[in-house]
């Protein structure tokens, strides 16, 4: 008797996930590439921040050390130099700089009040621009977050659409023929959400540290700035003082 050979079910497909890459059409393999790209983008951004606010935070803790220990604010002032190198420093040195600006600028009793103001909007300038710096790239995170499952549903539905049209072609609709063309486009989906899950995660969480930071440097202006607007006041009332015994003379 002659053995009894069997006839294939179907065509033969890779089913991992690089055979599922290669089998589909090149619009959804274009949507896939776009979406691992943009994952490899999100945790780049997620590595660079994660380090950038560790790195403020350990030099505002070190800053604030030096600041409350007592020492001389001109020292202080003249060890950050020009170009401070943290947050907390450049909000510090802009303003220690307007103070001494407004200081030489005349006599201190005359402009008590606009010294408080300058001094203030120097500061608040300053902390708006350090944290632009801080949350650059956030909006990448957030769009990759909200867009991302969107692009890889857009692409599990081409896929979906042209595996249909070849299951008409072909008049078979047995699950060995539907089910690859149906895995090819699920995988642009599934890819959308690698990208889209750790986008928000980390733009929530970097959110929130930024937004306690942002505090920090207002709350370290405010307490800044009145123990400039106190020196101020003492100023004035000293040339207020020296100023009475020469109109007597």
């Amino acid at each position: 008797m002659n053995p009894i050979t069997r006839a294939p079910l179907g065509p033969q497909h890779d089913i991992s996930l690089f055979g599922l890459f290669l089998m589909a059409d090149w619009v959804v393999q274009s949507v896939m590439v776009g979406l691992l790209l943009a994952s490899v983008v999100v945790w780049a951004i997620v590595f660079e921040k994660a380090q950038a606010l560790s790195r403020a935070r350990r030099e505002a803790d070190a800053f604030e050390d030096a600041f409350w220990s007592g020492g001389s604010l001109d020292e202080l002032y003249r060890r950050q130099g020009e170009a401070p190198s943290h947050p907390l420093a450049a909000v510090f040195v802009a303003g220690m700089r307007e103070w001494r600006r407004s200081m030489d600028a005349g006599a201190a009793a005359q402009f008590v009040t606009g010294t408080k103001e300058r001094v203030e909007r120097a500061m608040a300038v300053t902390i708006q621009r350090e944290m632009e710096r801080l949350e650059r790239r956030m909006t990448f995170l957030a769009n990759t977050g909200s867009a991302a499952p969107f692009v890889g549903l857009f692409g599990t539905v081409w896929g979906i659409m042209n595996s249909f049209t070849a299951i008409a072609g072909m008049q078979n609709t047995s699950l060995a023929v539907v089910a690859p063309g149906i895995a090819e486009a699920l995988l642009a989906t599934a890819i959308g959400l690698v990208a889209a899950i750790p986008a928000v995660i980390a733009y929530n969480i970097f959110s929130s540290r930024l937004a306690k930071f942002a505090g920090r440097l207002e709350g370290f202006a405010a307490e800044f700035s009145a123990i400039l607007s106190r020196q101020t006041e003492q100023a004035a009332a000293h040339a207020a003082a020296m100023a009475r015994p020469a109109e007597a003379m």
